[in-house]
């Protein structure tokens, strides 16, 4: 299997908070990932989410400002190349399989010992 792919355990385990969360923080990921794209910073925006601290991106929302299970942190797939969280060889992959940002929101789930993308609807407006 694709580390790229919805992981089933991701989806149990994880979707029912993230998704809470989401419909909260949505517009905000929505926007950034519009700013990052239009400023030409990458057109594979990536969000990595985490219920403690992590170095990865930068921090654009914490848990503890809307009462939240996550912190998001705004990121690119050239920092995931860079910091080698991601392979050179899986970048083509990755862009194959990324979804329309404009629709989707890529989140990079990190917990413990699990880490895995998602690619998760904005709510409709």
């Amino acid at each position: 299997m694709s580390i790229f792919e919805n992981d089933p355990e991701l989806n149990g385990k994880y979707l029912g908070t993230i998704s809470k969360d989401f419909v909260k923080v949505a517009d905000n990921l929505k926007e950034a990932s519009y700013q990052i794209r239009t400023r030409g910073f990458s057109d594979f925006p990536i969000f990595p989410i985490s219920k403690s601290e992590i170095s990865i991106g930068q921090l654009l929302i914490s848990k503890t400002d809307l009462d939240l299970d996550w912190n998001y942190h705004a990121s690119y797939v050239d920092e995931f190349i860079q910091r080698k969280l991601m392979k050179n060889e899986k970048l083509e992959e990755f862009k194959r399989i990324y979804k329309d940002p404009d629709e989707f929101c890529c989140l990079f789930v990190v917990d413990e010992e699990f880490t895995n993308f998602l690619f998760i609807p904005y709510p409709d407006e």
